[in-house]
């Protein structure tokens, strides 16, 4: 390929709206341009990274037996409604009303077209079964943001496997997480398998792939001493050991004028945060709930999500709260409410001596017992760990990392072989449900994770396996006519050897050619001058470290050649 007949429309200035470092430099690069927020249009330099990322993942899939399909990106609504996630998606389904009034989506994800699919399955000697495909998701995002790195519409590499039994799965499921560890590494992903919420996925065992990174907007705790990783809509932490007084022989109700926080609480009454009861009041599927944690530790939503079951969750209004409740935030309690379900944190259970609110505005009690005096529905761990809290496992302080999900492995389960009724014969003849595993990575996320990984002040430093080009040739002087043949020379060769190269042929000065060159991270540059020429030598630049080697005309392409293999 030749610079000048590419188009590579590079940005002198960084783009004012980009913040991430891969948004930002995948823009001034001539990677992406945005169509609307949340939308984007690959360039031919991010099309050819993202083959490579294809490849990289192609080849781990078909190496664990993955065979490669194709599904449609439009589904009908039927099947959506058969699953239970018609209503459970409803937030960020698009949905289409074509000629004929039928109504379809737009492909959030590909559970339910898999499932049918494997309808045809008929006998056990059929399986297992590993089906994957690169196709594009379309989700209502309300906050794209970052790039690829949050968008509505991208390419996932979606499998799912289908075996006979539980142990079929576990097999399947270590398969494809040996697999994401290879292709992480490949791609250049620094990736921390960690325990992670299967969320409005369902299944269980899941695991997310997470890589560090400043940009990333989810959190992972992180135990550096014993390597515990876990998502905080799953991570726990151990708690130091509480000694409650004996109490009161019943709750006292004292008043709290102008109190309406855990700190206004403790601060003006003698109750420290680790001594309150938090109240809070979510509708979760249409039922007011009261949702209780330690005053000093916070609610994660996915997690009370997961121990509720529910599909719709949200924080209850004032004036639903005050319907049920006669109260305010602020003064809410869960003592002696018996009309409302209860779902407690397990930092809760057999505290005695509490403070929480008197279901009475500036009115507080004291005294509590929760066992005695709360009517607890469920018991479940709600809270998100903080940082610095002792590691569940050896007791060191974990830390939160901020990173990017970069692939996400889990068992689904029998939830879709049962809602549409596939069976298979067993070898005792008898029909039987198979079991479902579930398998992703985000293909331009992926992308725009390297970037994060693999960036410096000077633009983008691609690994070898992904590159757009593994070198640009590039002629600092093409009007010279011993440069522009020796360049010339070195390019034909060098594709002659199979090696992905483009020529920088362009009529601009050789500051602007070897600018462009570091900020679209093409990883070797062979610079032919003609200062060095007149030495019979070329320059060979790594890009990834900055040095430059001065080489023979004659030695650079088997010179080449050996870097790239060695890389």
């Amino acid at each position: 390929m030749r610079w000048s007949q590419m188009h590579i429309p590079t940005l002198r200035e960084d783009p004012a709206d980009a913040g991430a470092p891969s948004h930002r430099l995948l823009l001034r690069a001539g990677y992406i341009r945005q169509a609307m927020a949340g939308h984007y249009s690959l360039l031919p330099l991010a099309v050819r990274v993202r083959a490579n990322v294809m490849e990289v993942i192609r080849q781990e899939m078909n190496r664990i037996g993955g065979q490669e399909v194709l599904l449609p990106t439009m589904h009908p609504a039927e099947v959506w409604q058969r699953s239970g996630r018609w209503t459970s998606w409803e937030d960020v389904m698009f949905r289409l009303t074509d000629h004929k009034g039928a109504v379809s989506v737009l492909a959030a994800t590909h559970e339910e077209i898999f499932a049918l699919l494997a309808q045809e399955l008929n006998s056990h000697r059929q399986l297992p079964q590993a089906w994957y495909q690169f196709q594009t998701k379309f989700r209502d995002e309300a906050r794209p943001r970052a790039g690829l790195l949050r968008v509505r519409e991208f390419t996932m590499k979606d499998s799912y496997s289908f075996d006979l039994d539980p142990a079929g799965l576990d097999a399947a499921f270590d398969r494809h997480r040996r697999a994401y560890e290879r292709i992480f590494e490949r791609l250049g992903i620094p990736a921390i398998p960690v325990a992670a919420s299967s969320g409005a996925m369902g299944g269980q065992d899941s695991t997310e792939f997470m890589s560090p990174a400043q940009a990333g907007e989810d959190l992972v705790a992180h135990c550096q001493n014993c390597r515990y990783a876990a998502n905080v809509e799953k991570a726990t932490s151990r708690l130091d050991p509480v000694t409650d007084g004996p109490g009161l022989p019943a709750p006292e109700r004292f008043a709290t004028p102008g109190v309406r926080t855990i700190d206004d609480l403790a601060s003006g009454h003698d109750a420290p945060a680790e001594r309150q009861i938090k109240t809070l009041v979510y509708l979760l599927d249409g039922q007011l709930t009261l949702v209780l944690l330690r005053g000093d530790h916070a609610l994660n939503e996915q997690k009370l999500s997961d121990a509720s079951g529910a599909a719709l969750l949200r924080p209850a209004q004032p004036d639903e709260i005050g319907a049920a409740l006669g109260a305010l935030p602020g003064s809410l309690g869960a003592a002696g409410v018996t009309g409302l379900p209860v779902i407690a944190d397990e930092a809760l259970r057999d505290r005695r001596d509490m403070v929480t609110g008197a279901n009475a505005d500036e009115f507080h009690l004291r005294g509590v017992d929760v066992a005695r005096d709360i009517s607890v529905g469920t018991w479940a761990d709600l809270r998100e760990v903080a940082a610095g809290e002792p590691c569940l496992r050896c007791g060191q302080p974990l830390e939160l990392l901020a990173a990017i999900e970069v692939g996400h492995i889990f068992k689904l389960g029998y939830k879709y072989t049962e809602v549409f009724d596939i069976t298979v014969l067993d070898a005792a003849g008898k029909r039987v449900h198979p079991i479902m595993g579930s398998y992703g990575i985000g293909v331009e996320r992926a992308m725009a994770a390297i970037v994060e990984c693999h960036h410096d002040d000077r633009g983008i430093s691609w690994p070898l396996a992904v590159a757009p080009f593994s070198v640009v040739v590039t002629v600092a002087q093409p009007e010279d006519p011993e440069s522009a043949k020796v360049g010339e020379s070195l390019y034909e060769q060098l594709t002659a050897a199979g090696v992905e190269v483009i020529i920088d042929d362009r009529a601009e000065r050789a500051g602007v050619k070897f600018r462009d060159a570091e900020l679209t991270g093409i990883p070797f540059r062979v610079t032919v001058g003609k200062r060095g020429l007149a030495d019979g030598m070329v320059e060979i630049t790594r890009r990834e470290t900055g040095e430059t080697t001065r080489v023979p005309v004659s030695d650079a392409v088997p010179r080449l050649r050996d870097a790239i293999a060695a890389a």
